[in-house]
Protein backbone atom coordinates (compact mmCIF):
# COMPACT_ATOMS: atom_id res chain seq x y z
CA UNK A 1 0.00 0.00 0.00
CA UNK A 2 1.20 3.29 -0.70
CA UNK A 3 2.24 5.40 2.11
CA UNK A 4 2.48 9.20 2.80
CA UNK A 5 4.34 11.26 5.18
CA UNK A 6 2.03 13.93 6.95
CA UNK A 7 5.16 16.91 6.61
CA UNK A 8 7.06 17.78 9.71
CA UNK A 9 4.54 15.42 12.00
CA UNK A 10 6.46 12.42 11.16
CA UNK A 11 3.56 10.60 10.59
CA UNK A 12 3.30 7.65 7.89
CA UNK A 13 -0.29 7.30 6.88
CA UNK A 14 -1.54 4.77 4.14
CA UNK A 15 -3.16 6.59 0.59
CA UNK A 16 -6.67 5.75 1.64
CA UNK A 17 -7.71 7.62 4.66
CA UNK A 18 -10.90 6.88 6.64
CA UNK A 19 -12.81 9.93 6.74
CA UNK A 20 -15.47 9.32 9.44
CA UNK A 21 -18.16 12.26 8.48
CA UNK A 22 -20.46 9.87 6.76
CA UNK A 23 -20.49 7.00 9.75
CA UNK A 24 -23.32 9.61 11.71
CA UNK A 25 -25.62 8.09 9.39
CA UNK A 26 -25.25 4.63 10.45
CA UNK A 27 -25.88 2.73 13.61
CA UNK A 28 -23.20 2.29 15.77
CA UNK A 29 -22.75 -1.42 15.29
CA UNK A 30 -22.41 -0.83 11.17
CA UNK A 31 -20.03 1.85 12.01
CA UNK A 32 -17.75 -0.15 14.32
CA UNK A 33 -17.89 -3.12 12.10
CA UNK A 34 -16.81 -0.68 8.47
CA UNK A 35 -14.08 0.50 10.96
CA UNK A 36 -12.39 -2.49 11.91
CA UNK A 37 -12.61 -3.83 8.54
CA UNK A 38 -11.29 -0.51 7.27
CA UNK A 39 -8.20 -1.04 9.92
CA UNK A 40 -7.81 -4.80 9.22
CA UNK A 41 -7.60 -4.38 5.92
CA UNK A 42 -4.36 -2.25 6.52
CA UNK A 43 -6.20 1.37 6.40
CA UNK A 44 -4.08 3.57 9.61
CA UNK A 45 -5.31 6.68 9.55
CA UNK A 46 -8.91 8.17 10.69
CA UNK A 47 -10.59 11.31 10.22
CA UNK A 48 -13.92 12.94 12.14
CA UNK A 49 -14.44 16.06 14.19
CA UNK A 50 -16.26 16.78 17.27
CA UNK A 51 -19.06 18.04 15.08
CA UNK A 52 -19.92 15.26 13.57
CA UNK A 53 -22.62 13.54 16.20
CA UNK A 54 -21.52 10.51 17.13
CA UNK A 55 -18.62 9.72 14.93
CA UNK A 56 -16.02 10.01 18.19
CA UNK A 57 -18.06 7.97 19.45
CA UNK A 58 -18.36 5.11 16.99
CA UNK A 59 -14.63 5.85 16.77
CA UNK A 60 -13.88 5.57 20.62
CA UNK A 61 -15.63 1.74 20.86
CA UNK A 62 -14.15 0.38 17.26
CA UNK A 63 -10.37 1.45 18.29
CA UNK A 64 -10.48 1.20 22.37
CA UNK A 65 -7.96 -1.63 22.12
CA UNK A 66 -6.33 -0.85 18.90
CA UNK A 67 -5.67 2.52 20.28
CA UNK A 68 -1.77 2.57 19.49
CA UNK A 69 -2.03 1.26 16.04
CA UNK A 70 -4.01 3.98 14.38
CA UNK A 71 -3.92 7.55 13.72
CA UNK A 72 -6.84 9.71 14.50
CA UNK A 73 -7.30 13.60 13.47
CA UNK A 74 -10.19 15.21 15.02
CA UNK A 75 -11.65 18.98 14.68
CA UNK A 76 -12.73 21.62 16.87
CA UNK A 77 -15.29 24.89 15.97
CA UNK A 78 -14.28 26.36 19.25
CA UNK A 79 -14.26 30.22 18.97
CA UNK A 80 -12.97 30.80 22.38
CA UNK A 81 -10.03 29.05 24.30
CA UNK A 82 -13.10 27.98 26.84
CA UNK A 83 -14.45 26.55 23.83
CA UNK A 84 -11.69 24.51 23.17
CA UNK A 85 -10.90 22.76 26.28
CA UNK A 86 -14.56 21.59 26.41
CA UNK A 87 -14.13 20.23 22.30
CA UNK A 88 -10.96 18.44 23.41
CA UNK A 89 -11.92 17.36 26.61
CA UNK A 90 -15.10 15.87 25.18
CA UNK A 91 -13.26 14.29 22.13
CA UNK A 92 -10.79 12.36 24.38
CA UNK A 93 -13.59 10.93 26.23
CA UNK A 94 -15.86 10.08 23.34
CA UNK A 95 -12.83 8.44 21.43
CA UNK A 96 -11.77 6.44 25.02
CA UNK A 97 -8.05 7.75 24.45
CA UNK A 98 -5.83 10.65 26.49
CA UNK A 99 -4.46 11.39 23.38
CA UNK A 100 -5.23 12.87 19.97
CA UNK A 101 -2.42 13.04 16.83
CA UNK A 102 -3.61 15.61 15.18
CA UNK A 103 -6.26 18.16 16.47
CA UNK A 104 -7.50 20.46 13.71
CA UNK A 105 -9.41 23.90 13.66
CA UNK A 106 -12.28 23.39 11.55
CA UNK A 107 -12.63 25.86 8.81
CA UNK A 108 -12.20 29.20 10.77
CA UNK A 109 -13.02 32.02 9.10
CA UNK A 110 -9.21 33.13 10.26
CA UNK A 111 -6.01 31.76 11.21
CA UNK A 112 -5.45 31.40 14.78
CA UNK A 113 -2.32 32.68 15.95
CA UNK A 114 -0.84 33.10 19.25
CA UNK A 115 -1.82 36.12 20.93
CA UNK A 116 -4.90 37.04 19.28
CA UNK A 117 -7.69 37.51 20.47
CA UNK A 118 -9.36 34.22 20.16
CA UNK A 119 -6.81 32.53 22.76
CA UNK A 120 -7.20 29.38 20.02
CA UNK A 121 -3.31 28.55 19.10
CA UNK A 122 -2.14 29.23 22.73
CA UNK A 123 -4.59 26.86 24.37
CA UNK A 124 -3.50 24.11 21.59
CA UNK A 125 0.48 24.67 22.29
CA UNK A 126 -0.55 24.35 26.16
CA UNK A 127 -2.33 20.79 25.45
CA UNK A 128 0.64 19.44 23.07
CA UNK A 129 2.65 20.93 25.69
CA UNK A 130 0.22 18.25 27.93
CA UNK A 131 0.60 15.70 25.88
CA UNK A 132 -3.43 16.03 25.08
CA UNK A 133 -2.51 16.63 21.10
CA UNK A 134 0.45 15.73 19.10
CA UNK A 135 0.52 18.30 16.14
CA UNK A 136 -1.76 21.02 15.36
CA UNK A 137 -3.63 21.16 12.29
CA UNK A 138 -6.07 23.38 10.72
CA UNK A 139 -8.70 22.86 8.25
CA UNK A 140 -10.30 24.79 5.69
CA UNK A 141 -12.52 25.52 2.51
CA UNK A 142 -10.92 29.29 2.14
CA UNK A 143 -7.71 30.07 -0.07
CA UNK A 144 -6.92 33.25 1.69
CA UNK A 145 -7.12 31.06 5.32
CA UNK A 146 -4.96 28.09 3.87
CA UNK A 147 -2.25 30.08 2.67
CA UNK A 148 -1.89 32.14 5.44
CA UNK A 149 -1.86 28.97 7.55
CA UNK A 150 0.80 28.11 5.41
CA UNK A 151 2.64 31.32 5.98
CA UNK A 152 2.87 31.89 9.42
CA UNK A 153 4.32 27.93 9.87
CA UNK A 154 2.78 27.60 12.70
CA UNK A 155 0.80 24.32 11.44
CA UNK A 156 1.66 21.36 10.11
CA UNK A 157 -1.07 19.89 8.54
CA UNK A 158 -3.72 21.54 6.54
CA UNK A 159 -6.55 19.72 5.72
CA UNK A 160 -8.23 20.97 2.11
CA UNK A 161 -10.77 20.33 -0.25
CA UNK A 162 -8.85 18.58 -3.38
CA UNK A 163 -9.87 16.81 -6.82
CA UNK A 164 -8.99 16.22 -10.41
CA UNK A 165 -11.72 19.13 -10.30
CA UNK A 166 -9.75 21.46 -8.47
CA UNK A 167 -8.85 24.93 -9.62
CA UNK A 168 -5.46 26.50 -10.49
CA UNK A 169 -5.94 27.81 -6.96
CA UNK A 170 -5.97 24.95 -5.11
CA UNK A 171 -3.19 22.75 -6.86
CA UNK A 172 -0.94 25.78 -5.99
CA UNK A 173 -1.64 25.20 -2.24
CA UNK A 174 -0.98 21.76 -2.74
CA UNK A 175 2.36 22.77 -4.04
CA UNK A 176 3.27 25.21 -1.55
CA UNK A 177 2.28 22.79 1.61
CA UNK A 178 4.81 20.46 0.02
CA UNK A 179 7.39 22.99 -0.44
CA UNK A 180 6.96 24.31 3.64
CA UNK A 181 6.74 20.07 4.25
CA UNK A 182 3.44 20.89 5.89
CA UNK A 183 0.88 17.30 5.72
CA UNK A 184 -1.80 17.90 3.08
CA UNK A 185 -4.79 16.20 3.93
CA UNK A 186 -6.90 16.00 0.80
CA UNK A 187 -10.77 16.63 1.46
CA UNK A 188 -13.61 15.81 -0.89
CA UNK A 189 -11.89 14.02 -3.45
CA UNK A 190 -14.94 13.16 -4.96
CA UNK A 191 -15.67 16.76 -4.76
CA UNK A 192 -18.36 16.07 -2.36
CA UNK A 193 -20.56 14.17 -5.06
CA UNK A 194 -19.95 15.50 -8.27
CA UNK A 195 -17.18 13.19 -9.01
CA UNK A 196 -18.73 9.69 -9.66
CA UNK A 197 -15.85 7.10 -10.72
CA UNK A 198 -13.75 6.16 -7.44
CA UNK A 199 -11.10 4.99 -9.93
CA UNK A 200 -10.45 7.96 -11.41
CA UNK A 201 -9.96 10.12 -8.43
CA UNK A 202 -8.12 7.30 -6.40
CA UNK A 203 -5.47 7.06 -9.38
CA UNK A 204 -5.27 10.71 -9.82
CA UNK A 205 -4.27 11.32 -6.14
CA UNK A 206 -1.69 8.16 -6.68
CA UNK A 207 0.56 10.51 -9.55
CA UNK A 208 4.20 11.36 -8.14
CA UNK A 209 3.49 14.73 -7.94
CA UNK A 210 0.75 14.35 -5.24
CA UNK A 211 2.78 11.78 -3.46
CA UNK A 212 2.62 13.95 -0.07
CA UNK A 213 -1.18 14.07 -0.53
CA UNK A 214 -3.06 11.87 1.87
CA UNK A 215 -6.97 11.51 0.80
CA UNK A 216 -9.77 10.58 3.24
CA UNK A 217 -12.78 9.32 1.69
CA UNK A 218 -15.98 9.52 3.28
CA UNK A 219 -17.58 5.96 3.35
CA UNK A 220 -20.28 4.26 5.24
CA UNK A 221 -21.34 1.76 3.51
CA UNK A 222 -19.26 -1.51 3.21
CA UNK A 223 -19.33 -1.48 -0.62
CA UNK A 224 -17.36 1.85 -0.64
CA UNK A 225 -15.12 0.59 2.04
CA UNK A 226 -13.99 -2.43 -0.84
CA UNK A 227 -14.06 -0.08 -3.92
CA UNK A 228 -11.19 1.79 -1.74
CA UNK A 229 -9.56 -1.47 -0.43
CA UNK A 230 -9.64 -3.21 -3.82
CA UNK A 231 -7.37 0.14 -5.16
CA UNK A 232 -4.71 -1.28 -2.27
CA UNK A 233 -4.59 -4.53 -4.11
CA UNK A 234 -4.71 -3.46 -7.76
CA UNK A 235 -3.93 0.40 -8.30
CA UNK A 236 -5.98 1.48 -10.93
CA UNK A 237 -3.79 3.21 -14.02
CA UNK A 238 -4.21 6.74 -14.83
CA UNK A 239 -4.84 6.07 -18.63
CA UNK A 240 -7.53 5.04 -21.41
CA UNK A 241 -11.16 5.39 -20.03
CA UNK A 242 -9.91 6.94 -16.52
CA UNK A 243 -8.52 9.55 -18.25
CA UNK A 244 -11.26 10.05 -20.47
CA UNK A 245 -13.74 9.96 -17.91
CA UNK A 246 -11.41 13.02 -16.06
CA UNK A 247 -11.42 15.72 -19.19
CA UNK A 248 -15.19 15.22 -19.40
CA UNK A 249 -16.07 15.88 -15.80
CA UNK A 250 -13.71 19.23 -16.17
CA UNK A 251 -15.21 20.28 -19.15
CA UNK A 252 -18.78 19.94 -17.45
CA UNK A 253 -18.14 20.59 -14.02
CA UNK A 254 -14.83 22.62 -13.06
CA UNK A 255 -14.79 25.85 -11.99
CA UNK A 256 -16.11 28.00 -8.65
CA UNK A 257 -18.62 24.82 -8.07
CA UNK A 258 -20.70 23.52 -4.87
CA UNK A 259 -19.07 20.98 -3.09
CA UNK A 260 -21.84 20.08 -0.96
CA UNK A 261 -20.24 20.81 2.46
CA UNK A 262 -23.15 22.95 3.87
CA UNK A 263 -20.43 25.19 5.31
CA UNK A 264 -22.84 27.88 3.95
CA UNK A 265 -25.82 27.07 5.83
CA UNK A 266 -27.89 27.97 7.78
CA UNK A 267 -29.18 30.89 4.85
CA UNK A 268 -30.73 33.34 6.33
CA UNK A 269 -33.29 33.29 3.66
CA UNK A 270 -34.08 29.88 4.30
CA UNK A 271 -32.71 28.21 0.92
CA UNK A 272 -31.17 25.06 1.42
CA UNK A 273 -28.32 26.81 -0.71
CA UNK A 274 -25.92 23.33 -0.72
CA UNK A 275 -29.11 21.39 -2.71
CA UNK A 276 -30.45 24.29 -4.86
CA UNK A 277 -27.04 24.52 -6.21
CA UNK A 278 -26.26 21.48 -7.63
CA UNK A 279 -29.76 20.77 -8.56
CA UNK A 280 -29.01 20.77 -12.22
CA UNK A 281 -26.42 17.79 -11.24
CA UNK A 282 -28.89 16.08 -9.40
CA UNK A 283 -31.42 15.95 -12.32
CA UNK A 284 -28.48 14.81 -14.64
CA UNK A 285 -27.16 11.94 -12.58
CA UNK A 286 -29.88 11.08 -9.75
CA UNK A 287 -33.20 9.90 -10.28
CA UNK A 288 -35.23 12.77 -10.83
CA UNK A 289 -38.61 12.12 -9.50
CA UNK A 290 -37.19 13.39 -5.68
CA UNK A 291 -36.34 16.15 -6.82
CA UNK A 292 -39.13 17.29 -8.97
CA UNK A 293 -41.62 16.93 -6.14
CA UNK A 294 -44.06 20.39 -4.92
CA UNK A 295 -42.16 20.48 -2.17
CA UNK A 296 -38.62 21.16 -4.29
CA UNK A 297 -40.46 23.88 -6.34
CA UNK A 298 -41.05 25.48 -3.41
CA UNK A 299 -37.35 25.32 -1.83
CA UNK A 300 -36.34 26.25 -5.40
CA UNK A 301 -38.47 29.25 -5.06
CA UNK A 302 -37.04 30.50 -2.06
CA UNK A 303 -33.74 31.71 -4.25
CA UNK A 304 -35.79 34.33 -5.95
CA UNK A 305 -35.25 35.83 -1.96
CA UNK A 306 -31.56 35.34 -2.07
CA UNK A 307 -29.89 38.62 -0.25
CA UNK A 308 -26.96 38.27 -1.76
CA UNK A 309 -25.23 38.30 1.89
CA UNK A 310 -22.07 36.21 0.73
Amino acid sequence: MDKVILGKTGLEVNKNGFGALPIQRITKKEAVYLLQKAFYNGINYFDTARAYSDSEEKMGAAFEYTRDKIIISTKTMAQTAEGFWKDLEESLKMMKTDYIDIYQFHNPAFCPKPGDESGLYDAALEAKKQGKIRHIGITNHRIAVAEEAIESGLYETLQFPFSYLSADADLKIVERCKEADMGFIAMKGLAGGLIHNSAAAYAYMAQPQFSHVAPIWGMQRESELDEFLSYQACPPQLGGALLQEIETDREQLSGDFCRGCGYCMPCPAGIEINNCARMSLMLRRAPQAGWLSEEWQEKMKKIEGCLHCG
